[in-house]
């Protein structure tokens, strides 16, 4: 698969997100539903999105005891999602049990949906590492371990920012899958992210695949606004 643009649909209100998905509709696109969005519809809209012929980003950030993510695992992995993360924070046992509960739970014949772990939110800096979580390391060493323990637990990848997957790639290899959230253009307000970066930076950084969501989803025409930010990603100008 192509390194993917991958839309972040954090659109609660449904007609505003029916309209968006309507303008998506003669393409075949990779989708990243959340939490909010997925506790708000349920399985139905990974089955809208195979439907219509998207490629699916199960983004639920599971982070609990092994059985528990194991077990949760097993029934998500019946959606077909083609890719899915866990926190590394849980643990080298709970990415295992992760691991196991897709293996098992996938239809006879189907692909095992990507496993990927988060290593620190793009929400988080240095500050906040170490006055709140109490985390003396610098935030690109946490990053790099979480990254290398998520690799030894078998998984195929992991979410970071941009700015770590150079590190990244030194320690778990090339083939390392690096999803990276956080990309704006340069004109587009923050927000809640500190960490972020243009999709022609994370292409230069080797991100494998990136997430844009108010970027595209609140643009005037997010069709365009997608379509240029791809071009950007795909071709680095």
């Amino acid at each position: 698969m192509q390194r993917p643009l991958i839309v972040a649909l954090d659109v609660h209100q449904k007609e505003v997100r029916d309209r968006l998905l309507e303008t998506f509709k003669h393409d075949s696109i990779y989708m990243k539903v959340g939490m909010e969005l997925y506790y708000q519809e349920g399985p139905r809209i990974i089955e809208q999105l195979k439907k219509d012929g998207h490629h699916v980003f199960l983004d639920l950030k599971l982070h609990d005891i092994p059985n528990t993510v194991g077990r949760a695992m097993k029934v998500l992995s019946s959606l077909e999602v083609d890719l899915i993360n866990v926190h590394a924070a849980g643990g080298r046992k709970m990415m295992e049990a992760a691991l196991e509960g897709l293996e098992a739970g996938k239809p006879a014949n189907a692909p095992r949906p990507k496993l990927i772990a988060v290593t620190q939110l793009t929400s988080t800096d240095q500050e906040m590492l170490t006055d709140e979580l109490l985390i003396k390391e610098e935030i690109a060493h946490v990053v790099s371990t979480y990254a290398a323990l998520a690799k030894k637990s078998g998984l195929d990848g992991v979410v970071s920012s941009a700015l770590e997957v150079p590190l990244i790639h030194e320690v778990c290899g090339e083939d390392f899958l690096t999803v990276t959230p956080g990309i704006r253009r340069l004109s587009d307000a923050k927000g809640d992210q500190k960490r972020i970066v243009t999709p022609m930076k994370a292409k230069e950084l080797g991100s494998w695949g990136i997430v844009v969501g108010r970027s595209i989803t609140e643009s005037i025409d997010p069709y365009q606004t997608y379509l240029e930010m791809k071009k950007e990603w795909e071709e680095g100008k």
